[in-house]
């Protein structure tokens, strides 16, 4: 009897003394569940107020507020030209920028012929190297240039393994998705800096959100540019420039097959005129965003996902678009 009665008396006392851990540890856990919630109830806040609220008000004077002119690089296709098209459609006048003169004389006479705003031409090859900055600061030089809009990039013809990557297509990655809008950014950059007004924004992609195979040399050069972005907005903010990078998903543009399974959903894969249309309403406002109020949904569910998960599903996905790419080619 009096062996169960100390086992029991000393059950007791480790019960009273653990019961101090328990309680600490159930407020650790409330206190995790409470800063979770809070947090994605900041973000959803946050995608109300940058994709719908701004499309409540009236739209914001971007002539005024940064300058007459933006240039827009990549601008015969795609994302940039409706860009561009959505610049000019608020007033702007428009410099595009591409390697294809014929297509940027009819984009350049159909904005300016739509919109009647004045529009410029540069024709320049942007995988060229180095030789090609020289004639676009000339031809800058004289414009108040009030936006810059980074979209010139190269993209894998398909989602593929590193090594089945071309060596001419890595060169093309480095020359176009990095060094392009690094210098396009020194060129226009001090002129803004004396008007103490400008905005920078800088296309980057989805797939820099973590590390995504079989697009690995892309969105590790998207990954720069976010980052490009991010710093640049911190060193130049107080100069009163805006910079902002945008990270959007995938949009209906040439990268992805017409009859690709991506076009039918019109709702997480917008046209470039769509997106564009969302994009330029959250200039000014946010430094960093998708551009797109489900692009944004996708990105918090990247951002919240783990690593494994995230690769885990772009394998399938890379997987997928490259055998519908190769059997469309076949």
């Amino acid at each position: 009897m009096a062996a169960v009665d100390s086992f029991y008396l000393l059950y007791r006392e480790i019960a009273r003394s653990c019961n101090c851990y328990v309680e600490a540890l159930a407020l650790v856990g409330a206190w995790y569940t409470a800063r979770k919630s809070i947090t994605v109830i900041c973000d959803f806040y946050s995608l109300i107020r940058l994709h719908f609220v701004p499309r409540l008000v009236s739209r914001a004077d971007l002539v005024k507020q940064y300058g007459r002119w933006a240039v827009v690089s990549g601008a015969t296709d795609g994302i940039g030209k409706a860009y561009a098209e959505e610049l000019a459609s608020r007033g702007l006048n428009i410099v595009l920028i591409s390697r294809n003169q014929e297509k940027l004389q009819m984009v350049a006479k159909d904005i300016a012929d739509t919109y009647k705003v004045e529009t410029d031409i540069i024709v320049a090859d942007f995988s060229s190297g180095r030789e090609i900055y020289d004639p676009i600061r000339e031809a800058l030089r004289d414009k108040d240039i009030g936006i810059l809009v980074n979209n010139v990039g190269v993209f894998y013809p398909y989602p593929q393994y590193f090594t089945q990557v071309s060596e001419d297509k890595l060169w093309d990655i480095v020359n176009v998705n990095i060094a392009a809008a690094s210098l396009m950014v020194h060129i226009v950059l001090p002129g803004m800096v004396e008007r103490k007004k400008g905005a920078v924004v800088t296309i980057s992609s989805g797939s820099c959100c973590k590390p995504t195979p079989q697009l690995a040399a892309y969105s590790a050069s998207k990954a720069y540019l976010d980052h490009f972005s991010r710093a640049l907005q911190y060193e130049y903010a107080s100069k009163g420039i805006f910079v902002q990078s945008l990270i959007p998903f995938y949009v209906a543009t040439g990268v992805t097959a017409p009859g690709s399974f991506l076009h039918k959903c019109r709702w997480l894969v917008p046209s470039p005129k769509v997106y564009a249309h969302h994009a330029v309403s959250t200039l000014g406002i946010s430094k960093r965003t998708t551009g797109y109020w489900s692009h944004s949904i996708q990105f918090l569910f990247a951002q919240y996902m783990p690593e494994w998960l995230w690769v885990w599903g772009a394998n399938i996905l890379n997987r997928s678009l490259r055998k519908e790419a190769l059997s469309c080619s076949a």
